[in-house]
């Protein structure tokens, strides 16, 4: 049985049972087994994550960059051996996947949060120096972190960017693996330890546990000593986890699914009718339709250009191997998405069955529904079905694309593609504004799965994209307020404010409003 990672120390779990990860691509069972802890081991984990929480309220910023900086460059050494082993549990390929796209990313989030933590900006340090009035945003206590399948790396509990967030803000982070690849987080795990011994982190900065039962999960986010909790994953479990939270005031920040709407505009589809296609088509199969910026669903205007358009996706659909899926639960799950799409009235144009092979695969899959049965089934139109399927709704008029924007439910993304020469202008401008606020992110003439790590990033959007529209996943330093608390001192007394309130400014460079200016510099009066 593999250990679990309490305070500082691999030690052996107290499990209340035990579990195997499976190759995506044979099925197979891999042969370490991990344990499903007990309330035990979550009492400890806590216990731990408490006292390095009071301590980690004393350590100079710098202490947490350095730590961060370290992490990536261990990161930045192991990574042949942690793509080997991600490739083993997600069937995602090694190169340019994991290795040249995936883990260069986990890097660049450690170091941007190291940046962030050191200069300090991020905690929007008030001053209001006729009242003695000082604010700006603090540690909040311990993370609970689930990370998702589907990012092995770059959303891992231990490595990803909601990790990088936390610790920028001086928290210690509990992560929960996805059981879909425990040895990558093992592996990942490792090496945060390493690192945060090696700058002189409190043991219980960053833990590690690999499962948890479904009671032992809800007790441990509503405990009394967690601070805030971070979920990216399915809807059903999320929103299990989100009322669990809820309930006892917990801040929770969950990322559970979007259709991430394309509307292709009538002149823009007839311009470029072949390379829009191969567009629409990579974004659709990227990752075998494994991102949460695949689009679910895209909108088409009725007619002959519409036609050929869609017999061009389903010849590219055929024609693409069929990727693998990251679990025998995602392939259930996406069959069950494509059959409730076809009871709610979309017609199947190609696809729509698992592929008896040694690997979890399922057809390509694309479906068309017209406007019109959209709007009297729109919910049920927007199963998200997270693999590799799509739905086409094929639209008669600008008014009736209005009404299937004013569907939409809440995405993290929304594209819309239309003519250069501004002849579908008058359409885009009926559209975008009602599409707008639907979405966290609005796309132009662009496919929606590329997340750039830019702090202009907006990784967000209305529920049920996410549990809140005001804060963003990816995009560092706003996202890093998510598990701050704002803290304010009233006529505290100077040498008792913590150095980043002090008229001195704490290292020359963190931006700090003071009586409505935002400078640099020390607290001066007149």
């Amino acid at each position: 049985m593999e250990p679990v990672l309490i305070s500082g120390e691999w030690r052996q779990a107290e499990p209340s049972g035990s579990f195997r990860a499976v190759n995506p691509a044979t099925t197979e069972l891999l042969a370490r087994e991990y344990p499903v802890s007990s309330w035990a081991d979550c009492d400890a984990a806590l216990a731990a994550a408490e006292s390095a929480s009071a301590q980690l309220a004393t350590q100079p910023p710098a202490i947490l960059a350095d730590f961060l900086e370290d992490y990536a460059r261990r990161l930045d050494d192991g990574a042949a051996a942690i793509c080997e082993q991600a490739q083993l549990e997600t069937a995602l390929a090694v190169k340019p996947r994991l290795l040249e796209v995936e883990m260069p990313r986990t890097a660049r989030q450690l170091r941007l949060a190291a940046a962030a933590a050191r200069d300090g900006s991020w905690r929007l340090a008030t001053i209001d120096t006729a009242n003695n009035l000082r604010s700006g945003y603090g540690s909040l206590g311990p993370v609970v972190i689930f990370g998702p399948n589907n990012f092995p790396l770059a959303f891992n509990g231990i490595s990803g960017g909601d990790f990088a967030a936390a610790i920028a803000a001086g928290n210690p982070v509990i992560a929960k693996a996805n059981p879909s690849h425990p040895r990558t987080t093992q592996l990942l795990a490792v090496h945060a330890r390493h690192a945060a011994a090696s700058v002189g982190l409190p043991g219980g900065t960053v833990q590690l546990l690999y499962r948890t039962s479904k009671d032992d999960g809800t007790r441990l986010v509503q405990d009394d000593r967690v601070g805030a909790v971070a979920f990216t994953g399915s809807r059903a479990a999320g929103l299990v986890l989100k009322a669990a939270a809820d309930k006892v005031g917990k801040p929770v920040y969950v990322e559970l699914s979007s259709v991430n709407p394309v509307f292709l505009l009538p002149k823009a589809v007839r311009d470029g009718q072949a390379n829009l296609a191969d567009e629409l088509t990579n974004s659709c199969l990227l990752g075998t339709g494994q991102f949460c910026t695949c689009p679910n669903l895209f909108v088409l205007f009725a007619g002959d250009d519409a036609d050929t358009f869609l017999l061009a996706i389903k010849s590219r659909f055929e024609s693409r191997p069929a990727g693998v899926l990251l679990s025998a639960r995602v392939l259930e799950t996406l069959h069950r998405s494509v059959e409730s799409l076809r009871q709610a009235g979309a017609e199947l144009m190609t696809g729509g069955r698992p592929i008896e092979q040694a690997g979890f695969s399922f057809q390509n899959t694309l479906l068309r529904v017209s406007g019109g049965q959209f709007l009297m089934s729109a919910d049920e139109l927007q199963t998200e079905a997270f693999g590799n399927a799509t739905l086409a709704v094929v639209v008669n008029s600008i008014e009736q694309a209005v009404q299937v924007a004013e569907k939409i439910e809440g995405s993290l993304t929304g594209s819309i593609y239309s003519a250069t020469d501004g002849s579908d202008d008058a359409i885009y401008n009926a559209i975008a504004p009602v599409l707008r606020r639907r979405v966290g992110r609005l796309l132009n003439d662009k496919m929606p799965t590329g997340v750039a790590v830019s702090p202009a990033m907006n990784h967000g959007g209305p529920f049920p994209a996410t549990g809140h529209p005001g804060f963003t996943a990816v995009g560092i330093p706003a996202s890093i307020r998510r598990f701050a608390m704002l803290e304010c001192y009233d006529n505290v007394r100077p040498t008792r404010l913590p150095p980043w309130l002090q008229d001195a400014s704490p290292n020359g460079t963190m931006w700090r409003s003071i009586d409505g200016a935002w400078i640099q510099g020390p607290v001066t009066r007149a």
